[in-house]
């Protein structure tokens, strides 16, 4: 298989790094030249500048789409023509507006999408996700998820405002950023219903809001927040969800996953597997993209997960502009 890397900051050098651990050497380098890192491992990779050339020349069996927030979309639509299956990091864009293009593009290509919203591949959360179906903890009535990260501290080898993150024309800001939480918030939980936010831009004299506090109240009726921010120190993102039986309690730290049942009056403690860290997410997630590029299986996180999480992303900040409770239905 071919493989297209679109976008060589720190996201993609971890994907062409797990991919040639994974045996595959097969490997086209789509850049712009703007990466801040250092060049010495990419050398021997054929390099393109331009996504059609790059289609045309190479006719890669699937693209990887790590590029700004904001520019994801100009490589994945030629990319879904051409036939190619795609890995497009999250989010899968800062607006809405070419989501249905895209979504016609794959029909007519055959490829497929996967949105890479690693979380979907921690294996604490994946138990949590069945405990829950399983009504471990009764019927969910309420949930707090908190994510602070500290931005200068990401790639202390640039300028952290002049990154992606911080940068609205590249599509950054805490809220679209630091979105997975709105995935796998759905992944546990189902779908929301309804949510009003706060955003605030307070410590790092950003042009993005570097803050975001969210209210949601799901569909079966639980309600609860999500708070992302850029400040905090050191970082910090854990979660808890209240049953009418128990409470399942997560922090991505250690990866443990704690759950109370009312009946045992007991917590059980559940601990990620031995060896487990931060890359085997990544690792599990390339090797579920292979499969599907070999037709082997069907992507976990489909573009319409990509954009129902981008849709309560954009809600967040429709809310906040107008002060309003926003209703997703």
């Amino acid at each position: 298989m071919r493989f297209l890397i679109a976008g060589l900051g720190s996201i993609g050098r971890r994907h062409f790094r797990n991919l040639i651990a994974l045996g595959e050497k097969d490997i086209v380098l789509l850049r712009s030249h703007h990466a801040t890192l250092s060049d010495d491992e990419l050398a021997g990779y054929p390099v393109e500048t331009d996504v059609s050339e790059a289609l045309r020349k190479y006719k890669p069996d699937a693209v990887i789409i790590t590029n700004p927030t904001a520019l994801h979309l100009d490589v994945a639509i030629p990319s879904a023509n051409a036939g190619c299956s795609i890995l497009m990091e999250k989010p899968i864009s800062n607006s809405l507006s070419r989501i249905d293009q895209l979504a016609s593009a794959l029909r007519r290509g055959g490829g497929q999408l996967l949105v890479g919203f690693q979380f979907r591949f921690h294996p604490t959360l994946q138990k949590a996700a069945q405990l829950l179906k399983d009504n471990a903890i009764g019927k969910p009535l309420s949930f707090h998820i908190h994510w602070g990260e500290y931005l200068p501290n990401w790639h202390p080898w640039e300028d952290f405002k002049q990154g992606y993150a911080a940068r609205s024309d590249l599509g950054g800001g805490v809220v679209l950023t630091l979105t997975h939480p709105l995935d796998y918030l759905r992944m546990l939980l189902g779908e929301v219903d309804s949510l009003w936010a706060f955003t605030n831009n307070s410590n790092l004299n950003l042009e993005v809001e570097d803050a975001v506090e969210i209210g949601l109240k799901m569909q079966d009726g639980a309600i609860g927040s999500v708070h992302l921010d850029y400040n905090q120190q050191p970082p910090s993102h854990r979660w808890e969800i209240v049953g009418s039986t128990g409470t399942l309690k997560w922090d991505n730290a250690s990866g443990v996953l704690e759950m109370f049942s009312a009946d045992k009056k007991a917590w059980e403690t559940f601990q990620p597997p031995a060896g487990f860290d931060r890359n085997v997410m990544f690792i599990e997630e390339m090797k579920h993209f292979i499969l599907v590029v070999q037709k082997k299986g069907q992507p976990i996180c489909t573009l319409d997960d990509g954009k129902k999480a981008l849709r309560l992303a954009l809600a967040a900040h429709e809310s906040n502009e107008k002060g309003t409770l926003v209703k997703l239905g």
